[in-house]
């Protein structure tokens, strides 16, 4: 199992097992590195850790706990989790401020705790089978168990065709589930019993703190200078947007080494943003290195890409970041910095002006003038056409304002086109299944009393940002060359402040981010300070139907491919697939549909399939070292 994760934790290795409770961890050894090493224990080894992380408080928590009266023998923030579970039990998790996922063996309560951090930064799945449990950072773990079936759920895959990832605890694979963002879980006798110690709330104060800059300011440098906390180099991803600019230029006035920062481009100038990068690195000093991408890279790497990724996913964003945490590892860097999660917290979001501008729209439904507004939210569709009655009929007939899911339904609707190309089989496996019912169902308790934007960050948040901008884009794409990402934005105090917040403060008119971009001009030229927010986006069909397309896309498209996995309808592909090559497919739910369906089948094959398990790579990797360490009794 450790060794189908190595590409997580190739600095080390460690293994503890008694009877009835083994723990395996690859570590990535980046405080203490001397002497971190895990599992890790208490004294007297009655209580046993493995974890993947970082506990960015833990200098004060270890003071905290030092002053009770515990004694530490290493420097790693590891210890502190022991210390602080002897200490404060469950409660523990209310003190962390990181991104975390770990298990810890309490042999004095014979049970196992597993805890998850507040956003779903890092990943942890768990499956049980006849009275066992089986935990892991990844899915390839849980099946290199030789335990965990290899099986398709239907229902996880519906619903990565409908909000882009599956919704935790759900997976798309049967019986294997993700501990929620925020919640723990305790195996004791044969059962698991999981509860919830963090709920996301959006207050929305009606007017602005006086001090709000000021304690922005103090936010922003302190989730900044704790993320920087490593005995190895600290680097950061730069986009040349507003947000990975912020988060580079307070790094590098914070590190004590000269900040490396790392970038893509893109040979198609649609996607390239490398002048702003160069003037972003320039200006605050950075040594700056960037992957220049080509399609043909994407789809060189796609792949990899979906084999790390372990779900399929809708546009080849991942693959870019794939490469950029290449880059950096070949740099020596095995820590970044990244922006991700200023767009949730501070509304960056078209979908959150949209949102409001449909708002706007339906109170006075018979305005000619007031759908023009998305011809301004949405320029770069209106040389297509997308105008007047489109934009009624796309928008503002796409749900009513009392659906808690109001906001997100055109992307909803958007994603699940691909559903017209499943197989009538598989669609009636799916047994009626609806993934936005069931969404609706499981909305927290007070939800309807939230602002339209309160619901519409909460949607964004749990749909998205955890399951697959954390996840998908994020955590695998990084830990696939052994780098860990850190994200100063999903700071919880830093989120707690700009929740209650008035919304006009995070999003005024059309202007997304406005506190932030207020701020911002104290650490960043104004130019970039001001620039307007545009998507990170990377080529999708055309990264497959270029001059010379790889082999495997048309093997796995092809009918009798199609048909031996019995997902998606082979005549329906067939013809998408002719628009592709004839470059026709110039839609977006076409490029997303063609992405779905390759990924799909690529998973299908690295993962379900029954030859998944011997072809895996790297399978002897770690044999040598396994076999000298034997199970060691906690």
């Amino acid at each position: 199992m450790a060794d189908a994760i190595g590409h997580r934790g190739p600095d080390d290795f460690g293994a503890r097992a008694d009877d009835r409770v083994g723990l395996a961890h690859v570590r990535l050894s980046v405080l203490d590195v001397a002497h971190g090493k895990q599992p890790m224990g208490n004294e007297d080894g009655t209580v046993q850790v493995v974890y993947n992380g970082e506990i960015h408080n833990y200098v004060a928590l270890r003071h905290q706990l030092q002053a009770s009266g515990h004694v530490f023998h290493t420097g790693s923030d590891t210890e502190v989790l022991v210390h602080a579970y002897e200490q404060w039990g469950e409660e523990m998790l209310g003190r962390l401020n990181g991104q975390f996922a770990f298990a810890i063996h309490d042999r004095r309560t014979a049970s196992v705790f597993l805890a998850r951090d507040r956003f779903g930064i890092l990943p942890l799945y768990y499956a049980e089978r006849a009275g066992d449990l089986y935990f892991a950072s990844e899915v390839k773990a849980l099946l290199a168990s030789g335990e965990v079936e290899r099986a398709l759920d239907p229902c996880g895959l519906d619903e990565v065709f409908t909000f882009w990832a599956a919704n935790p605890p759900r997976t798309p694979f049967r019986g294997i589930r993700a501990l929620e963002p925020g919640c723990w879980a305790r195996w004791r006798d044969g059962r698991l019993e999981l509860h919830r110690y963090y709920a996301f709330d959006f207050p929305s104060a009606a007017v602005e703190p006086k001090e709000a800059i000021a304690t922005l300011d103090e936010l922003m440098r302190s989730s900044v200078d704790l993320r920087l906390q490593a005995e190895v180099p600290v680097g950061a991803y730069l986009s040349g947007g507003l947000d990975s600019s912020v988060v580079c230029a307070l790094a590098a006035r914070s590190s004590p080494h000269q900040l490396r920062t790392f970038s893509v481009t893109f040979e198609d100038p649609r996607f390239d943003e490398s002048p702003f990068q160069q003037a972003v690195a320039g200006a605050i000093g950075s040594r700056h290195a960037v992957s220049r991408i080509t399609q043909g890279d994407i789809a060189r790497v796609f792949p990899d890409v979906v084999r790390h990724a372990e779900t399929p996913f809708l546009r080849t964003a991942p693959a870019p970041l794939y490469l950029l945490s290449q880059l950096a590892r070949e740099h020596g860097v095995k820590v970044v910095l990244t922006g991700e999660g200023s767009d949730e917290v501070f509304l960056g979001y078209d979908l959150f002006k949209e949102t409001m501008v449909r708002l706007f729209c339906l109170r006075q439904p018979g305005s000619a003038w007031r759908p023009r507004l998305f011809d301004r939210l949405y320029a770069e569709l209106a040389p297509h056409g997308r105008t007047g009655d489109f934009w009624h009929r796309f928008f503002l007939n796409c749900g009513t304002t009392d659906d808690p899911l109001f906001s997100h339904l055109p992307r909803f609707r958007a994603t699940a086109q691909i559903k017209r190309f499943y197989t009538e089989e598989f669609r009636a496996g799916l047994g009626g299944f609806d993934a936005l019912a069931e969404l609706r169902g499981r909305l927290p308790e007070g939800f309807m009393r939230w602002s339209p934007l309160g619901r519409a960050a909460y949607l964004e948040m749990t749909t998205l940002l955890a399951p697959y901008l954390l996840s998908t884009q994020g955590d695998r794409m990084a830990m696939a060359h052994g780098v860990e990402a850190r994200v100063p934005y999903l700071d919880h105090r830093l989120f707690e402040f700009a929740a209650a917040l008035p919304a006009r403060s995070k999003l005024r008119g059309l202007q997304e981010k406005e506190i932030l971009r207020r701020w911002a001009t104290q650490v960043l030229p104004p130019a970039i300070a001001r620039r307007p927010k545009l998507p990170y986006r990377a080529p999708d069909v055309p990264a497959f139907f270029g001059a010379r397309p790889p082999e495997y896309v048309a093997a796995l498209l092809e009918p009798g491919s199609l048909r031996r996995t019995g997902i998606f309808n082979p005549t329906a592909v067939a013809a998408l697939v002719r628009r592709c090559r004839a470059g026709l497919a110039t839609r977006v739910w076409e490029s997303q549909a063609l992405v779905g369906i390759l990924s799909t089948e690529l998973w299908h094959r690295a993962l379900l399939d029954s030859s998944a398990a011997a072809s895996s790579p790297g399978t002897r990797r770690m044999r040598g070292v396994m076999s000298e360490a034997a199970p060691v009794p906690v």
